[in-house]
């Protein structure tokens, strides 16, 4: 392979190596979390840390470490990594994403430690100034660049303890600052542990078959080079690559990094499975799909990546707030030195300030309830969808594929032409829907192959989006899809039928036509069952504070009203074309909006996008067409209606936890700045107080949200 050429800025510098490990120094002001996932998505990176205090990048690695530099370099400079820097200062989840250094720490803990020990007030300044530097060069260059902030407060305190040659002050709050830092970095960086989860999910090697003079091939090739429409092969013990149906054979697949599920799924031809999982048992053969960046697992990595930058109304006013509030801290302090001339109180206020509590365990929740969803099987992309969702009170669900099982069964086949028997008319259809993976056809294929399955020889199939497919037997054209398919575009007439193709509708049921050699032969019956735990799944939403349930259909008026019914849902709406969903949802949005509602869709199909994006709140079913997942704001990756409630009642948790850390932040942090204004709390106390109640609020908003009602 030749090695791409070094860019003319170099923006790293190599430092130290061994065999397997290297260490950079780099100049660029790219996010760490960012840049750390950039660069750990290299192949030949199996780990990576970054200190951007210190700014070193240190890898282990295998291969070439001047191709795996030249790749690094090219990240630093590449356009995604330097605009997403642009958002960077609307993120303070950002700014403490990195891998933690404990350097600061052992610093202030040395000067602590040693003080006692000095014999000199001159060595104990030297050493104090030493320790605190850090602490005092940011909170002069925030004031400057930013002016008064909670960073400019601390160090204020500390170069007043300074002043007074209160040593042991001045090094108990630097030590109790960094100390309390640094555990908030941890749990901020604690709190990314799904992205870092998902970007250690590298390529790797896959056999592919191919059709070499009428026999399969196997060739193994590097991941990313699949196709799609390749035909790869995974047996057990292998993880899967891509996206796709399987063909042949059988597994069980343990699904757990992609749907939460403990249990390996038993999956066959026809099943759908997903990049990401591994076989554990059996072998099997995948019709590829979605390959390399479109595949589910790059999809959920990238909607995780995209909720970083992202803020909610909760995170934004608990900043300003924060912000509002440095004013006020700096002026009780002026006030209790003017009343007491004692700059040491003047010290212990200055700690007393809101802004870490308040603009760190707000984001840490939100991104710790993303985490709990994602582990149960439910991307939810950011916060403000987290935040949308539990504001949502109206749930309106478009019928197939989510209140029902999506998965069709054959009811009853019938014959139109005396020659050809029932079970003809579906040996016929399964021969030529067999090659073809949606819902109907596989319910074809399924009812016929419980039926002794017989195969007739038939021509290419050819497959016509939304409509149908064709082929031909003994030169005679097989046609099968919706009857404006074959009645409109193929010209098959259905006059001498009508009256008892009506009477066969009156329930309801799903319609397949089969037109041979011109004519209407017959017609299969289908029908799509409800959820079992449809019922329960809407008794949950509606115990969290879901006021309405509405149903949008396809079916016919009696049919939509016959599950509504059995659903318990009192508004419905039947008869709708494709387009039409998207229509309702306004005039449902724009009363609810009249009424100060919102409003959740949840839907499945291709035509659901548009309803999904118009929505307050858009849910994408498991078994969703792709481009619905990519409009919605939250994704299901478990086949489950009640992962719609976990989903509503993880976003309630998380909120409530976000409004009881905020007040108790308000609270106690109040509490503690009256208290070092009347002169009660000395720095050290105060700093031990401020720095203890924000790491005990972080390590409650990490907790994982668990779902009571499971």
């Amino acid at each position: 392979m030749q090695k791409q050429k070094p860019v003319s800025k170099m923006p790293i510098k190599l430092l130290h190596k061994t065999k397997n490990r290297a260490r950079f120094s780099y100049h660029s002001s790219a996010d760490p979390l960012l840049l750390r996932v950039a660069i750990d998505s290299i192949h030949e990176v199996s780990s990576v840390r970054i200190n951007s205090i210190i700014k070193s990048i240190i890898i282990t690695y295998s291969g070439s470490l001047d191709e795996i530099q030249n790749q690094i370099i090219n990240i630093l400079n590449s356009n995604e990594i330097q605009s997403q820097n642009k958002n960077k200062k609307d993120s303070y989840i950002a700014l403490r994403s990195e891998i933690p250094s404990s350097v600061e720490v052992v610093r202030a803990a040395s000067a602590l430690a040693i003080a006692p020990f000095l014999t000199t007030p001159s060595l104990s300044l030297i050493f104090s100034l030493l320790a605190s530097f850090p602490l005092l060069k940011s909170g002069l260059k925030e004031t400057i660049s930013q002016g008064i902030t909670s960073r400019s407060l601390e160090a204020a305190a500390v170069a007043i303890s300074l002043y007074l040659k209160d040593y042991k002050a001045a090094n108990s709050t630097n030590f109790m600052l960094t100390l309390g830092e640094y555990i908030e970095e941890l749990t901020m960086y604690k709190s990314d542990d799904l992205i870092k989860e998902l970007s250690k999910q590298k390529g790797g090697m896959a056999w592919v078959e191919t059709i070499i003079n009428g026999k399969p091939v196997l060739n193994q090739i590097p991941s990313q080079d699949i196709q799609i429409g390749n035909i790869v092969v995974v047996g057990a013990g292998d993880t899967i690559y891509i996206d796709g149906h399987i063909v042949d054979g059988e597994a069980l697949i343990n699904q757990i990094s992609m749907t939460g599920e403990a249990t390996p799924a038993s999956k066959s031809r026809g099943d759908r499975v997903l990049s990401g999982t591994i076989v554990q048992e059996g072998k099997i053969k995948i019709w590829a799909e979605a390959v390399g960046d479109q595949t589910a697992t790059n999809r959920v990595k990238s909607y995780i990546q995209s909720t970083l930058n992202e803020r909610s109304n909760q995170e934004l006013t608990a900043s300003k707030m924060a912000d509002s509030l440095v004013p006020i801290t700096l002026s009780l302090a002026g006030l209790s030195y003017a009343m007491t001339g004692e700059l040491i109180r003047a010290a212990s206020v200055l700690q007393a300030d809101y802004s870490c509590a308040l603009k760190l365990t707000t984001p840490v929740a939100f991104k710790s309830a993303i985490s709990s969803a994602a582990k149960e099987g439910i991307i939810v992309k950011g916060a403000k969808s987290l935040e949308s969702l539990q504001l949502s009170e109206i749930f309106v669900f478009d019928k197939t594929g989510t209140l029902t099982n999506g998965d069709l069964e054959v009811l009853k086949v019938y014959s139109f032409h005396k020659e050809w028997d029932a079970n003809q008319v579906l040996n016929l259809a399964a021969s030529i829907e067999e090659h073809y993976f949606h819902p109907v056809a596989q319910a074809v294929v399924k009812a016929a192959k419980e039926d002794n399955f017989h195969h007739f020889h038939h021509d290419e199939v050819t497959f016509i989006v939304a409509h149908g497919v064709k082929s031909e037997v003994g030169k005679k054209s097989v046609i099968i899809g919706s009857r404006h398919f074959l009645e409109d575009d193929e010209n098959i007439s259905f006059k001498d039928h009508q009256n008892k193709i009506e009477e066969l509708l009156i329930n309801g049921d799903t319609p397949l036509y089969i037109g041979f050699d011109g004519k209407l032969l017959g017609v299969i019956l289908l029908k799509d069952s409800i959820r079992p735990n449809a019922k329960k799944a809407l008794a949950r939403l509606k115990k969290s504070g879901v006021k309405e349930f509405i149903m949008l259909t396809g079916d016919s008026q009696s049919k939509a009203s016959s599950i509504a019914k059995e659903l318990g849902i009192e508004r419905y709406y039947a008869q709708l074309l494709p387009t039409d969903k998207a229509h309702i949802l306004d005039e449902i949005m724009q009363k609810a909006q009249k009424s100060g509602q919102k409003v959740a869709f949840v839907g499945d199909g291709i035509n659901d996008a548009p309803a999904l994006v118009r929505a307050d709140t858009g849910i994408s079913m498991h078994k969703g067409a792709d481009i619905a997942k990519a409009s919605a704001d939250v994704v299901l990756l478990r086949d489950d209606i009640e992962a719609v409630a976990d989903a509503r009642e993880l976003a309630i948790s998380c909120l409530s936890r976000v409004n009881n850390s905020f007040k108790v932040t308000v609270g106690v942090n109040s509490l503690i700045l009256i208290l070092a204004t009347l002169g009660k709390l000395s720095p050290i106390q105060t700093a031990i107080a401020h720095n203890g109640t924000t790491i005990a609020l972080l390590l409650n908003a990490l907790r994982r949200i668990k779902i009571k009602d499971k």
